[in-house]
C-alpha cells in the first residue's frame, strides 16, 4: 500500500483517481491546485505523486522544482505533444499519461513506477537500526538481531507505509491475512517486540484509538 497525492484541479478526475486507488488498497491526499500542493510537499512525504501540467498557481513543470528528488511523478494531462512530454520526463517525470486515459493503464502504470522504485531501494536505514528488504538482514548499531517471519512481515509494512497510520485491523489484513474478527492484541504484542529489538518506542509512534505509524520523516 502506497500513500499518493494527487494534485488535479478537475475534481471529477481527482476523485475518480482517489477512488480507484483505494479499491486497490492505497491511500491518497488531493489538492487541487499547486499552491496548496506545494504546502503539501513541504510539510508531508509520498510514496508517488500523480500531478497534472496545468493547474492554477504553480504549474506542475515548477512544482517539480519542489519535489524530493527520491519521490516518483506521473504527469497527468491534456498536454500531449512531443516537446511538452520530453520537458517533463527531463524535470524528473517518472511517467506522463495524456488524457483521457483508461483508470486501468492509469493504475497498471503506478503499480509499475512503485514496483521499480521498492526494487532500486532494498536498505532501509533509520536510528543505527539497517533493514535489507530483499535479504530480510537486520542490523541494530552494527549487530545483527533475529526477527521472526510475522515480525520481519510487520516490520515491512510499517517500513512501505512509513509516516502513515494504520489501523490494527489494516495490519491484521496486511500481514497476518485475515480481516479484524474482534481481536487485534496479537498486533499489539508484536509492536511491542519491534520496539524492543529495534530501539524505536519513539518512532512507532501509536495512534489514539487507531493503531500505529512508523515515524521516519527527518
Amino acid at each position: 500500500m502506497a500513500h499518493i497525492l494527487i494534485v488535479e484541479d478537475e475534481q471529477s478526475i481527482n476523485d475518480l483517481i482517489a477512488m480507484n486507488l483505494e479499491l486497490v488498497g492505497h491511500t491518497s491526499e488531493q489538492v487541487y491546485d499547486g499552491d496548496e500542493a506545494l504546502v503539501c510537499l513541504n510539510n508531508h512525504t509520498y510514496s508517488l505523486i500523480i500531478m497534472d501540467v496545468m493547474l492554477p498557481g504553480l504549474d506542475g513543470f515548477r512544482l517539480m522544482e519542489h519535489v524530493d528528488q527520491d519521490t516518483p511523478v506521473i504527469f497527468l494531462t491534456a498536454m500531449g505533444n512531443l516537446s511538452d512530454r520530453v520537458k517533463g520526463l527531463k524535470l524528473g517525470a517518472d511517467d506522463y499519461i495524456v488524457k483521457p486515459f483508461e483508470t486501468v493503464e492509469l493504475l497498471a502504470r503506478i503499480d509499475a513506477v512503485l514496483r521499480r522504485i521498492q526494487r532500486a531501494t532494498p536498505l532501509f536505514s533509520l536510528d543505527g537500526t539497517v533493514v535489507n528488504l530483499d535479504s530480510r538482514v537486520i542490523t541494530v548499531d552494527g549487530s545483527e538481531i533475529e526477527m521472526t517471519l510475522r515480525e520481519f512481515e510487520l516490520l515491512e509494512t510499517l517500513i512501505k507505509n512509513k509516516n502513515i497510520a494504520l489501523s490494527r485491523e489494516k495490519l491484521l489484513h496486511l500481514v497476518w491475512g485475515y480481516d479484524y474478527i474482534g481481536e487485534t492484541r496479537t498486533v499489539d504484542v508484536h509492536i511491542q517486540k519491534l520496539r524492543k529489538k529495534l530501539n524505536w518506542d519513539s518512532r512507532i509512534k501509536t495512534v489514539y484509538k487507531m493503531g500505529y505509524r512508523l515515524e521516519a520523516s527527518p
